[in-house]
């Protein structure tokens, strides 16, 4: 009898335990297929997407290190934060811990709550994540026990969990670029990750990109991964375009996902998904922030860069990325002047606007805006540069980055090459909108004295088209959203995109501040006065 009762209890605790691991699998999977058909009837064509979620992440699996910490976690902890971490600055937010109203601990837990929420909820998820650190409770505690000893700015990074594209090298998490080939890559930190560690900052975890950051399909949806899925835009599912590649990072940073994220850019990579999920990306001029570390495009034109949900937090992350890397020749640093970042305001500022661009009602109307406030609009027509051999410099340079890059990691396809092999083998899942553009990579032959006379001649058109910056002794060049950035990227000019505002079917616009090189901080300072001034950006609706 005894024997009976001890067998039955077993089964009771075998059975309880099968079903608080029900309990726990946030994630369910389902048929998208009625989604997937109306999708069809999209007007563009890049929005005709063939999958939403991605056929090889588990996000259950991604979040399993976080089951203990999260149960603890109620909707009433979550509900009693959101007022002192949604949408508030790094400054707030520290203040908050300073005054002991919020422990590094709890802001992260609040991120991890808040991902998983929406990314498992049907009809909000937006397929933002890629992958989560599994030591970061772990490690925001130890801030918790740090702070005590230290005296951290408000303008500081320490204790800010922080999401980073995932072509970014991080030494606990793979990095993929969303790329199958790419699912087991362990790597050493990249320089730009150990400058935000140096800095205290908290990884929270990788987010979904445009495979091989754009540079891989022709017409292709941006946001889409092998490894990820298809990001959505928050200000518009499966309505708008997210922009790319750092799709995951603009829509990770519109919902507050994380304190900030960090995106990359060769040419639109950072302005494009900043612009359209309303918030403030910087591009920098080449060479500012390091590259090593980051699985490249282009060597010539690649840059990684802050995506913020303000202008001051783009500063403090700007600021923390910062360092002289050895290993990146194009690597440099400014000096004491070129970093001073006054808070100044737009009156007596000469700023350059786009004549052809005056009919867009929302361009308008911010100039008009910012002439109030007392700058002085010059109105410029440049001649258009023809930006002949833009794909054949990305081609060689890719070619040979790439497999630079790919030399001493544990993967099996070492080039381009390879990696189409790999592709072809399963182009359903590997490669369902093909691979366009990687077969030119491989059939492009052009010769080591062609691609550097493609190269200066590409500089020389970009500058050339920004001449009117020393002509009319301009302060900054205002666009919109990434429709200059291509004469940004091979001229080496940096670009602050920051919200100005929606159209009328609910879409972001941002206004775009293009400086002469080493001018980051001058661009920011401006972008703060012209934040204040228009005070624009909205959380999207569905995830306030």
């Amino acid at each position: 009898m005894k024997n009976i009762i001890t067998l039955l209890a077993i089964l009771v605790l075998i059975g309880c335990k099968k079903e608080e691991e029900k309990e726990i699998q946030y994630f369910t999977n389902y048929d998208e297929t009625a989604e997937l058909k109306a999708q069809q009837e999209h007007e563009n064509p890049r929005m005709k997407f063939k999958l939403l979620r991605s056929k090889f992440l588990d996000m259950n699996e991604v979040f399993k290190p976080f089951q203990k910490d999260l149960k603890q976690f109620s909707e009433e902890n979550y509900k009693s934060l959101k007022p002192l971490i949604i949408e508030q600055s790094i400054p707030s937010i520290q203040q908050s811990i300073k005054d002991g109203k919020l422990t590094y601990e709890n802001l992260t837990l609040f991120y991890l709550y808040r991902i998983r929420k929406f990314e498992s909820d049907s009809t909000k998820y937006l397929n933002a994540i890629i992958s989560l650190n599994p030591k970061v409770i772990e490690e925001a505690k130890q801030k918790d026990k740090e702070l005590k000893d230290q005296n951290i700015s408000n303008e500081s990074v320490f204790g800010m969990p922080i999401l980073l594209k995932d072509n970014i090298n991080t030494e606990n998490l793979p990095t993929t670029a969303g790329a199958l080939a790419l699912k087991d890559n362990k790597t050493s930190d990249a320089f730009i990750t150990k400058q935000l560690k140096a800095n205290g900052a908290l990884i929270l975890g990788k987010v979904n990109l445009s495979e091989w950051a754009y540079y891989f399909c022709t017409g292709c949806p941006l946001g889409y991964s092998a490894i990820g899925g298809q990001t959505l835009n928050p200000y518009g599912r499966k309505i708008f375009e997210t922009g790319g590649s750092s799709s995951g990072s603009g829509v990770a940073t519109a919902v507050n996902y994380a304190v900030a994220t960090i995106g990359t850019e060769t040419a639109g990579s950072i302005t494009s998904p900043s612009s359209q999920n309303s918030v403030v990306g910087l591009k920098p001029t080449i060479g500012l922030l390091s590259r090593s570390g980051i699985i490249p495009i282009s060597s010539t034109l690649d840059t990684p860069g802050p995506m913020t949900k303000n202008v001051i937090d783009n500063y403090i992350l700007l600021k923390a990325l910062l360092g002289k890397d050895t290993s990146d020749e194009k690597s440099f640093e400014l000096t004491e002047n070129e970093k001073q970042f006054k808070k100044q305001s737009l009156e007596g500022k000469k700023l350059g606007v786009f004549k052809a661009l005056l009919n867009d009602s929302i361009y308008k109307k911010t100039i008009d805006k910012v002439k109030s406030a007392g700058a002085t609009i010059v109105e410029i027509s440049p001649e258009q540069r023809s930006l002949q051999g833009f794909l054949t410099l990305l081609n060689i340079d890719m070619k040979h980055d790439l497999s630079k890059y790919l030399g001493d990691k544990k993967v099996s396809e070492k080039t381009v090459k390879d990696l189409v092999i790999f592709n072809e083998q399963d182009s359903i899942l590997r490669a369902p909108y093909g691979q366009q553009l990687f077969e030119g990579i491989v059939n492009d032959s052009t010769t080591t004295q062609e691609f550097e006379k493609v190269k200066l001649n590409l500089k020389e058109a970009g500058v050339s088209f920004y001449q009117v910056f020393e002509e009319e002794k301009l302060d900054a060049i205002l666009s919109i959203n990434n429709f200059h950035s291509a004469y940004s990227a091979v001229a080496e000019y940096p670009n602050l995109t920051i919200p100005m505002g929606y159209k009328e079917t609910g879409e972001p616009i941002n206004l775009t501040f293009i400086g002469l090189p080493k001018t980051e901080f001058k661009l920011l300072s401006l972008g703060m006065a012209f934040e204040k001034l228009s005070k624009a950006r909205k959380l999207p609706k569905d995830y306030e």
